[in-house]
């Protein structure tokens, strides 16, 4: 008889949760959208309409770059309040390997912003990703900026040393 009324209890209480709403937030990401790194500079961003509130997204900016490049990159959004808009949960580098690189929080609030520092990257497919959930049902912007640096070559090392050499011999005739 326990079993029985265990058993009922157990189908009434699936069958009510089959009938709930979803609280589910849904995932509001759009396509992936290439950088234009132009001399090595480009600018990302997204934005997102009204009533969004509680929904997430996680946007990926590819983009492609040379053996040995240093990468820092910046994502910011802004809100009325720090309750509005959105919130950046996460800002990283990835390739089809994994994560590269995680991003670090410089401010959290009304404003928020997000930066990402590498070096000496292999050459090859990258994506920065930009996650975050809607705060409220305001419409709401992130943008950023990204710029790539190739690591200077031993042999450019090499050449500064000879010139300030150069000069300090110089420098020392002259006093002589």
């Amino acid at each position: 008889m326990a079993i029985k009324k265990n058993l009922i209890a157990a189908l009434t209480v699936a069958c009510a949760s089959l009938g709930a709403p979803a609280a589910y937030a849904d995932d509001i990401s759009g396509s992936a959208v290439a950088i234009d790194l132009t001399d090595g500079a480009g600018f990302y961003g997204a934005a997102f309409a009204m009533s969004n509130m509680g929904n997430t997204f996680s946007d990926h900016f590819t983009f492609s770059m040379a053996d040995g490049t240093n990468l820092d990159a910046i994502v910011s959004s802004i809100a009325r309040g720090g309750g509005d808009g959105m919130d950046i949960t996460g800002f990283d580098v990835y390739n089809t390997a994994g994560l590269v690189q995680a991003g670090t929080m410089l401010h959290d609030g009304a404003v928020d912003v997000w930066t990402v520092s590498t070096s000496g990257l292999a050459a090859g497919d990258y994506w920065l990703q930009v996650s975050g959930t809607m705060n409220s049902d305001q419409a709401a912007a992130f943008g950023g900026a990204i710029a790539m640096a190739p690591v200077p070559e031993p042999g450019t090392y090499a050449l500064l040393l000879a010139g300030l050499g150069v000069v300090g011999v110089i420098g020392r005739r002259r006093q002589a």
